[in-house]
């Protein structure tokens, strides 16, 4: 049977010199996919997946927006897919 996957990046913007803190933070969650720190804009571009948009979303807010040195967020959701 084919699951519906939501899935999206997110482009995150930490506190200064919180990177590696805020990736530890973040990369053991269920649902993180891949994590890279970055140079440039962001400092952080983290792959998240989910079976419902509604976990997604509540993912987003309350377990990364919520981290004390995540400065910002910005969500590119995707389009869902069949796995």
């Amino acid at each position: 049977m084919d699951m519906k996957i939501n899935s999206a990046y997110l482009l995150i913007t930490c506190n200064d010199g919180r990177l590696d803190e805020v990736i530890s933070q973040i990369e053991h969650l269920d649902s993180i996919k891949e994590i890279q720190g970055t140079f440039g804009a962001y400092d952080i571009i983290a792959k998240v997946e989910s079976t419902t948009l509604e976990h997604l979303q509540r993912f987003i807010v309350q377990k990364i927006r919520t981290l004390v040195d995540v400065r910002s967020a910005m969500t590119l959701h995707c389009k869902t897919t069949l796995q």
